[in-house]
Parts: C-alpha cells; structure tokens; sequence
C-alpha cells in the first residue's frame, strides 16, 4: 500500500481550479491558532477511527489531509487506506510547506 501525495503547488492550483477536493486539518485544537489551509476544515487525528463513514461518503471526491509537516497526515492516510479507505491524499510538507510558499492561511472559525 502506499499513500499518494500533493505538494502543496498543485494542490493550491487544483483548489483555485475548482476541484472536488476536502481539505481536513488533522492537527491538534492548539495548533490551530497558526492558522488552516482555507477552504479546510478541523479533524483532530484522534477522532478520524470515529469519523470513518465521512471518508467513503463520496468516492469521487479527494480528501487530502494535512498536518504541521506532512508526517501526522501520512500516518493518518495510511491508516485509513489500511481500513479500505483509498480517496484519501497527504499533503507533502504540510501547513509549514503551505505557508513557505507565501499561501494564504486563515484563522480558525
């Protein structure tokens, strides 16, 4: 098994494409005062076992998630591929590469 990837300049072109793309934050309730990727939304890594029916929802859409530096988030991929869960891509780099990248980030909601 292995876990697909985006770096995170394809993955800002395919957002402002308009791409069936949704985009969960993995990281912790602190580290979210830095900031989020926009468009994405909160899924503390802790509570993905409970949320696996979200993932499978829409097969056609990818679920790309992402943590501080892409290392959380591949775990958290693989773990889901383990279960059968195959729509779901890691952000390579993660918030850090996003924002080295001059990318916008938005606060918390």
């Amino acid at each position: 098994m292995q876990v697909k990837e985006i770096d995170v300049t394809e993955l800002k072109s395919r957002l402002d494409s308009g791409a069936n793309i949704r985009l969960l934050d993995i990281r912790s309730d602190a580290e979210l005062m830095a900031g989020m990727l926009p468009q994405s939304e909160h899924l503390a890594m802790h509570l993905i076992p409970l949320k696996m029916q979200e993932f499978s929802a829409d097969p056609e859409q990818e679920v790309v998630l992402y943590c501080r530096s892409g290392a959380r988030s591949y775990h958290a991929c693989m773990y889901l591929i383990q279960q059968g869960i195959d729509n779901v891509v890691n952000l390579r780099g993660g918030i850090i590469a996003w924002a080295q990248q001059g990318f916008d980030l938005q606060r918390k909601r």
